[in-house]
């Protein structure tokens, strides 16, 4: 007969509640996330500059577009992710906290939210009777260099101008961001604030982005010269995206790891192997336990047992082989003193 004793240290120790993860949002539920985001700041960055009056300009254009990142990531961030930006994008990839599938998909949805984002100021554009040029008021707007930069800034400055400022701007999102960072609930702030620091450099030079799908919703509806130089305005993001990533990464790989938590019984619990799910916590999302959950005190090499973690899959329990064989051999001299009187 097989007798169950339970470890003393283990009496009260509880296992991980099914609340204590949230759920990781569903794929279209991410995507939709990063498309409406991305079409406020499409809005914002194009809008304002659009129709604002010279005479009467009370908010810049490069802060409105920073405030509208600000509140997009505030809104929509934590389901899936607070990117709203291909570089963005590519630069959590690089640094391994999202997919490379999920990246692809993010970067379809930002494209799709932008051009709606365009689509609804052309159509409002073409709706007030001064503008009789809707695709030169859209040209104003556009990323452009050489002869199409407001200062005739040459390719190789803009080029410079475009993979520089993404870097900073991906690194600041990488590290406001990271689970590490006690401040990671300022992260759209700081983001947003460096937004609006870039692009307030970026319209001298050409109404430099620093965002891919909006130099793209842009060009859309500025004519074939703005097209034929929207190739820049998506490699230069793309390499400063890949350089901070790279660095970020590296970054993370020389950081010593935290030690393995081991409860008193003398199980341990993993850490999770998790992905992007929000900007507050953007390395803590699917719950997909790789490691053993939390022993519970019970003789697992007879009784077989599994524990469950946060969402509700299933991870392996197995207690430590030296301490449930040195409870056995208390146990079995417990009971033969007992059979000895």
């Amino acid at each position: 007969m097989t007798l169950l004793v339970p470890a003393r240290e283990s009496v009260g120790v509880q296992p991980p509640a099914a609340s204590d993860v949230s759920p990781r949002p569903r794929l279209v539920a991410r995507l939709s996330a990063e498309a409406l985001g991305t079409l406020i700041v499409v809005v914002a960055g194009l809008g304002v500059p659009l129709f604002t009056i010279p005479q009467s300009n009370p908010l810049p254009a490069a802060l409105a577009a920073g405030l509208a990142l600000t509140a997009a990531m505030l809104a929509v961030g934590y389901v899936s992710g607070g990117h709203f930006n291909p570089a963005v994008t590519v630069g959590n990839a690089i640094a391994g906290r999202i997919r490379l599938t999920d990246a692809a998909a993010h970067i379809g949805a930002q494209l799709v939210g932008a051009v709606l984002g365009a689509v609804a100021l052309f159509g409002v554009l073409r709706t007030v009777p001064t503008i009789n040029d809707s695709q030169g008021a859209f040209a104003t707007v556009a990323a452009g260099f050489g002869e199409h930069s407001i200062i005739q800034v040459p390719m190789a400055g803009v080029l410079l101008v475009e993979v520089l400022g993404t870097a900073i701007l991906v690194a600041v999102f990488l590290a406001t961001t990271g689970s590490r960072n006690p401040a990671k609930a300022a992260a759209p702030f700081a983001v947003g604030l460096t937004t609006a620091m870039l692009l307030q450099l970026g319209q001298a030079l050409g109404n430099v982005p620093f965002n891919p799908a909006r130099a793209t919703a842009s060009a859309i509806f500025s004519g074939p010269d703005a097209l034929g130089q929207l190739w820049l305005f998506w490699v230069a993001p793309v390499v400063g995206a890949a350089v901070a990533g790279l660095v970020f990464r590296g970054f993370d790989l020389s950081t010593v790891q935290p030690a393995q938590t081991t409860d008193p019984a003398g199980a341990a619990l993993a850490d999770a192997d998790l992905d992007d799910a929000g900007f507050d916590d953007p390395e803590l999302a699917d719950a997909e336990v790789n490691g053993p959950a939390l022993a519970d005190g019970v003789d697992h090499a007879h009784t077989g047992g599994a524990g469950h973690l946060g969402n509700g899959k299933a991870a392996a329990v197995s207690a430590s082989p030296a301490r449930t064989r040195a409870q056995d051999d208390e146990a079995r001299s417990f009971f033969d003193r007992k059979g000895g009187k």
